[in-house]
């Protein structure tokens, strides 16, 4: 059985690709497809994630575009520890610097006092990411002015998301595909009933648009559902 997300109302994707922008005072970075980088325009910017490896120098390039100044830019919080999230923390904070965070869980990981287990250990090995010095680490309730830093455990041990407004950013908890809410692969989920108990988590929270690492952001008012179909 394969495990779908959906919604109880029909979703729309926002598919504006010029200058991404989700909403008001949100945008997806363009040059980060693969693995999103959003930004957050607020009196102290905020960059959530910093995407693959070797896009640092676009990621800068992108913000000048958008009026962004680096050096404007305050805050870079990460979901979790996985390569194509932390890929340019070392030079995004040197670039701007901001302060880069992160969850306790997950820090060993980004900063390479352990190694990342199963597939991601290959990855990490191929990819080589550059090790960021240590984060600050996310505290209970921890707040950034209107972002709030909600844990959200199972694709990794301190897996976040993150609340701002009407938007919820969801890292790695599903991916989006043609519209649909997918989990992501066991082998690359630490523990899968972690992460359903934290899909079920933001059903109670109120947002209109889900902002994934993965896919496109969808903006709905509903609650996320499991479904299963074979």
């Amino acid at each position: 059985m394969e495990t779908l997300l959906v919604f109880e109302q029909p979703s729309s994707v926002c598919r504006e690709k010029r200058k991404m922008k989700v909403t008001e005072n949100v945008y997806l970075l363009e040059c980060t497809k693969r693995s999103h980088v959003y930004l957050i325009t607020a009196e102290d910017n905020i960059l959530i994630d910093t995407g693959m490896p070797g896009l640092g120098e676009k990621i800068l390039e992108e913000l000048r575009g958008l009026g962004v100044a680096p050096n404007s830019i305050r805050t870079i919080l990460l979901t979790h520890h996985d390569v194509d999230h932390v890929g340019n923390a070392k030079q995004l904070v040197k670039a701007t610097g901001g302060e880069l965070w992160a969850p306790p869980e997950d820090v060993p990981y980004i900063i390479g006092e352990k190694t990342r287990p199963g597939v991601k250990r290959i990855i990490q090995a191929v990819i080589r990411p550059q090790k960021p010095a240590a984060p600050r680490c996310y505290s209970i309730n921890q707040r950034f002015g209107e972002v709030s830093a909600i844990r959200a455990p199972g694709h990794t041990p301190g897996h976040t998301v993150f609340a701002y407004r009407n938007v919820l950013f969801t890292g790695d908890l599903f991916r989006v595909i043609k519209g649909r809410f997918r989990l992501l692969p066991k082998f690359m989920t630490w523990d899968r009933n972690e992460l359903k108990k934290s899909i079920s988590l933001i059903q109670g929270l109120e947002f209109e648009w889900l902002c994934p690492s993965h896919g496109e952001p969808i903006q709905n008012g509903a609650p996320c559902l499991f479904s299963s179909r074979p």
